[in-house]
């Protein structure tokens, strides 16, 4: 393949207005030809150096090549949102019938579905802008950043600094810390102890090593140029992939969609997988379609066989169907959804994704690290022991040497909590840490559970100082030292300082054992295979105190219905005592290796069964989490680190904070601004009272639209005539969904928040055949009061008014049922809609008093109601509110000896 001379050709992305996507093998190519190349080279290429780019140079390039985004992956524009709107299963339902209506030539009823499908589909399409501006803005408070190597002009200083990662160009220096996104395809120029987990691209399962070549190697290469062998090539690294341990520093080479990752995100489909919230309202969608394929063809068939006359009836149940359709319910989830967003804003809860609002407050098992959530994360050192649990400070001080030289080793290692809070507790008491002079760095990683410096002190050994965990660290060791001097290290020994630390640990103390080896001074690296022969010095302890607001926060979610369960890595002593000082009953911990060999189906019973997992690794929280969601449960999972993130992905919603690392924020779902669980216990409040307004929509559309259709359907038995014409159905129908659209802005009653809710088409069918029946006696009262008025055969005029008559009931009776069905209480001044809600049906029923006597009522084929008249349709309403409050609360009964149920199970 031949190289482009203009390295912003070759590195970066196609220009913004201009060239073509590359393809794959191009982008394999030029990494193969990357990777081959010396580093001073690879530098030159990209007219780029150690020292980073100049703020000129990388705005230059960033006005040439775009922005570093995956191209597609921004919000759709109007016209996809426009298609996706009039593809919606009762937008398409709409579209079919108006087809219909205009072949037999009722245009008058075409131009009602037609304005019915606009509306639908410009309400959604507005939402969803709406939305996705406000999702944007969110999300840019808490993006994703890399930290850059750049100057302010050619001869300043380098400066390292944090900058959005959509702003990196090609020849910008990166440097990458344990839990960063890869930010592009990078070169290697630096590197300790580096690995980085690239599963989202290869596949594998464990994290490759990375480190940077010799100018030798670099020149054999990974392989010929486009050989996709260059992901085995240690020091390049792609984008997508996630440091797992270790440091490094690098040069961009690709961004954008020249990158690896680029490309092969054009050739996926950007479909994203079915989530709770899809299958949800999938089902009721189903369920709702159904209802109108069985309602509608009832309709025709029972007015055919009764009154013959067959275009009639055929237009009359179109109507019907038309009015059994809830077109507005993708306006309805959408609305509610922005709205639910905003709200959790207010309150410090960013929700990256509008169905995760939904699977928050449908969550029942909640899954959470102890450290950070529970805790403050503000750990101190408690204690610093000899291997006898005597008092010394010599144990420190080689711990505090291990802190200070893993955090001022050359590659600039990320200083983890446990390091500063030692090195600030050396620093108090004025422990000397100078003398030695730092050879290498073994950095920390969760597999090994330990880290190691080595140090030199000039007398021509070196040392090696190793901490960690307690178990990994003898692993390695076989001597001890105590106060008589350095002693082999026997079984029995092993098994008192278990007892020590695991005494420690029941008073919620996080002990790390710290040994040491000298070593011959050598040339080369060092490895962890280096780790052997040490000598146990002793230990230091840590205390990490619970959140004072931690237990309020937990009876917060019992009593929302929410079971918490912690998954930690940490010593199950520590986890026992912080989750009983947190108010958490551990019960029977259950450790990582118990879980090792559990198939699914025995995991599922586990899951279910335990409250708290310790010494698990990432994999095995991830595992944790399948299991439940297997079981049936609706799981959120709470983490921030390296370790929580396939468990972020995996659960149904995932939660993070704003100073989680990156791949955390990037896995998550909702992201917190407030690092503790009363954030999250008010989130699922925020998601419950959300979803609870769209249902109130199901409840009273679908049972009043029912209650209709049972109407209709008596009425075609009972009357000579159609009870109301198509286009009064049509209008009627348009008039009531639009009122109901405010409810997404109307208060929730807190006994409905009380437990996990998601879409349930069995219950909605339940509600209907309960309330939906108490619509039809009010109509058939009406129907009684309207025959008596205009005769059992009444002429045109006569059922014209018949017409009107039930047209207004029905207006008032829905205007009624909005504030009868939005809550389990009755109305009242102090259970009142919201100002919206109130606004929505004074207009619906100014409507139905109105309209009659309006222009539109030659139109629309109505006749002024007598005085008498309205006063007995008044009547039929107070009848409608006794029937309808009396079947609410037999359906309250009912459905709280249900809550019961559900409370005792979450209990158990």
């Amino acid at each position: 393949m031949a190289w482009a001379p203009d390295p912003f050709t070759a590195a970066g992305a196609p220009a913004p207005g201009g060239a073509d996507r590359p393809c794959l093998p191009q982008v394999r190519g030029r990494l193969a030809e990357y990777a081959s190349m010396p580093v001073l080279q690879v530098l030159r290429r990209l007219e780029s150096g150690p020292r980073g780019l100049t703020e000129e140079q990388a705005q230059a390039r960033l006005v040439r090549h775009g922005e570093n985004v995956i191209a597609g992956s921004g919000a759709p524009g109007r016209a996809a949102r426009l298609l996706r709107a009039a593809t919606n299963p009762f937008v398409l339902i709409l579209l079919a019938l108006g087809g219909v209506s205009a072949v037999l030539g009722a245009f008058g009823a075409t131009a009602v579905i037609s304005v019915m499908v606009l509306v639908s589909c410009w309400l959604q399409v507005r939402q969803e802008h709406r939305f996705d501006r406000v999702a944007a803005t969110l999300r840019a408070m808490v993006s994703t950043t890399a930290t850059v190597v750049r100057r302010a002009r050619a001869q300043a200083s380098p400066m390292v600094r944090e900058i959005p990662i959509d702003q990196l160009v090609p020849g910008d220096v990166v440097n990458l810390a344990p839990g960063d996104m890869v930010p592009a395809d990078i070169r290697l120029l630096r590197s300790a102890g580096l690995s980085v987990d690239q599963a989202v691209l290869t596949g594998e399962s464990l994290p490759a090593a990375k480190h940077i070549a010799t100018d030798q190697a670099a020149t054999s290469g990974p392989g010929p140029a486009g050989d996709l062998g260059a992901f085995d090539c240690p020091w390049l690294c792609f984008m997508g992939s996630t440091v797992a341990t270790g440091t490094g520093t690098a040069v961009v080479v690709a961004t954008g969609a020249s990158t690896y990752f680029g490309v092969m995100h054009a050739r996926l489909p950007a479909r994203r997988a079915e989530t709770a919230f899809d299958r949800g309202v999938k089902g009721v969608s189903r369920a709702l379609i159904g209802l109108m394929l069985v309602c509608a063809p009832l309709v025709f068939v029972v007015n055919s066989a009764v009154h013959g006359l067959r275009f009639a009836a055929l237009w009359f149940a179109i109507s019907v169907a038309v009015g059994l359709t809830p077109e507005m319910l993708p306006v309805m989830v959408s609305t509610a959804l922005a709205r639910g967003a905003k709200v959790s804003a207010r309150r410090k809860v960013i929700i990256k994704r509008p169905p995760a609002l939904h699977n928050l407050g449908a969550v029942d098992v909640l899954c959470v690290d102890k450290t950070g959530t529970l805790t403050h994360d503000r750990i101190t050192v408690d204690c610093h022991l000899d291997a006898e649990g005597h008092p010394d400070p010599e144990v420190l001080r080689w711990a505090a040497i291990n802190s200070a030289w893993a955090a001022q080793d050359d590659e600039a290692i990320l200083v983890n909590e446990l390091d500063e809070a030692l090195l600030t507790h050396a620093e108090q008491r004025d422990v000397p840490l100078d003398g030695w002079t730092g050879v290498d760095v073994i950095p920390f990683d969760p597999a090994r559970r330990r880290g190691s410096v080595v140090v030199r002190t000039g007398l021509g050994t070196e040392t090696l100082i190793t901490k960690g965990a307690l178990e990994q660290v003898l692993e390695c060791c076989t001597r001890l030292r105590t106060r008589h001097g350095d002693t082999p290290l026997t079984d029995a020994d092993r098994d008192r300082l278990r007892e020590l630390t695991d005494r420690h640990a029941a008073d919620g103390v996080r002990v790390l054992a710290v040994a040491v080896a000298d070593q011959p001074v050598r040339i080369g690296g060092y490895r962890p295979s280096d780790e052997q022969d040490l000598t146990l010095v002793g230990f230091v302890g840590f205390r990490d105190q619970p959140r004072p607001s931690a237990a309020a926060a937990i009876a917060a979610l019992a009593d929302r219905g929410v079971t918490v369960k912690v998954l930690t890595g940490d010593h199950p002593l520590v986890a026992a005592r912080i989750c009983r000082d947190a108010g958490i009953d551990p019960g029977r911990i259950v450790l990582g290796e118990d879980i090792a060999g559990c198939d699914d189906a025995e995991l599922r019973e586990l899951a279910g069964q335990t409250t708290v997992f310790a010494r698990v690794d990432p994999e095995q929280k991830a595992h944790i989490v399948r299991a439940l969601r297997a079981a049936g449960h609706t799981v959120g999972f709470l983490g921030d680190g390296v370790n929580d993130a396939m468990a972020l992905r995996d659960a149904d919603v995932g939660i993070t904070v704003e100073s989680a690392v990156d791949i955390a924020r990037e896995s998550a779902d909702v992201v917190l601004l407030r690092e503790n669980l009363d954030a999250v216990a008010e989130a699922v409040t925020d998601g419950r009272r959300t979803f609870a307004n769209i249902t109130k929509y199901l409840e009273i559309a679908i049972s009043s639209n029912f209650g209709n259709v049972l109407s209709m359907l008596a009425a075609s038995v009972i009357l000579p005539f159609l009870p109301m014409l198509p286009m009064q159905i049509l209008v009627q129908n348009l008039c009531f969904d639009l009122c109901l659209l405010p409810l997404a802005f109307d208060h929730v009653d807190p006994r409905t928040l009380r437990r996990p809710r998601s879409f349930e088409p069995a219950r909605l069918t339940r509600f209907v055949l309960l309330l939906g029946p108490m619509n039809t006696l009010a109509d058939l009262t009406a129907f009684a009061i309207l025959l008596h008025t205009t005769g059992s055969h009444p002429t045109p005029a006569a059922q014209a008014l018949f017409h009107t008559g039930w047209f207004v009931e029905n207006l008032l009776t829905q205007a009624a049922a909005v504030h009868l069905l939005r809550s389990p209480r009755l109305p009242s001044l102090r259970d009142h809609a919201a100002l919206p809600v109130l606004l929505g049906t004074l207009a619906l029923t100014a409507i139905a008093v109105a309209l009659p006597y309006s222009p539109l009522a030659p139109v629309l084929q109505m006749a002024a109601l007598p005085a008498a008249c309205v006063l007995l349709l008044l009547l039929v309403l107070v009848l409608y509110c006794v029937l309808i409050s009396a079947a609410k609360a037999r359906w309250n009964k009912a459905t709280s000896l249900g809550s019961h149920d559900v409370a005792k199970v979450h209990s158990s």
